[in-house]
């Protein structure tokens, strides 16, 4: 199944120097902050896909990796892949950013280079990143658009989704709030789709309680019925990408009808 395509190519030894670059350049410690958890960082469902389905990246942060949930499976990526009938690969890792680097010292930048070029996916979601907010965000639209790019490089016939990030406490921190408007205002520029769970009102407070678990072990990250929640709004989007099946074989019809 193709799929409509917004591609800017670079040369991937671009990427491989942002990814070496980028991790120098930031510190190592943690905030204290999205680093719980132990589950698998990447994997992919078992279903059986066809062939003729999109395949799918999401890559993230925590709230990627499903931190909260009560599977290893049970996060808003896995979920959206099986809502969909897509055939997903998940890469997240706690504590995440495209300024912070997360639990295993991972930022974006260097975490996009170490993934597999022949995964060849027809959708990439990039998700986050809240782990910004303590950081300096005046780096913040450079970083991404590094990210973005390399990933566009790596990827080329896929199409780039941006997930901003999703508030983990109501009223949103301004510093969310200023996050989310720095990556659509670069999406915007870069002619990237940009989903915002914060101008969309995702989460507010006649949710909250509902989509995010406040508890110790949760470190305000989406429950269950919070993945669940996010994976449906995912969903509900990336299904606006996929062509019109019958608009696209008219289309083949007339072509093969002018000849």
């Amino acid at each position: 199944m193709s799929m409509p395509r917004v591609r800017r190519l670079l040369a991937a030894a671009c990427a491989i120097a942002l990814g070496s670059a980028t991790l120098g350049a930031c510190a190592s410690e943690p905030h204290g902050v999205d680093l719980s958890g132990s589950w698998p960082t990447v994997a992919g469902p078992e279903d059986a896909a066809t062939d003729a389905d999109p395949s799918l990246l999401v890559f993230g942060d925590s709230w990627t990796v499903g931190l909260a949930s009560s599977t290893p499976t049970g996060g808003y990526a896995y979920l959206t892949g099986e809502l969909l009938g897509w055939d997903t690969t998940v890469d997240g890792e706690n504590g995440s950013g495209y300024l912070r680097p997360g639990e295993f010292g991972g930022l974006y930048g260097s975490r996009v280079v170490q993934l597999d070029p022949d995964l060849d996916p027809e959708i990439v979601v990039v998700q986050g990143s809240i782990n910004d907010r303590g950081e300096n965000l005046d780096r913040l639209s450079g970083a991404a658009q590094s990210v973005w790019r390399a990933l566009e490089a790596l990827y080329p016939d896929a199409e780039l989704v941006v997930l901003g990030p999703a508030p983990s406490t109501i009223p949103v921190a301004d510093t969310v709030g200023r996050i989310d408007r720095v990556l659509s205002r670069l999406a915007e520029r870069e002619g990237v789709t940009y989903i915002s769970p914060v101008q969309d009102e995702w989460i507010t407070s006649a949710n909250y309680d509902d989509v995010i678990d406040t508890s110790s072990s949760g470190h305000n990250h989406p429950s269950d019925d919070g993945h669940a929640f996010l994976a449906e709004a995912l969903a509900d989007h990336l299904r606006d990408l996929e062509p019109d099946e019958s608009a696209v074989t008219a289309q083949d019809d007339d072509a093969a009808d002018s000849e």
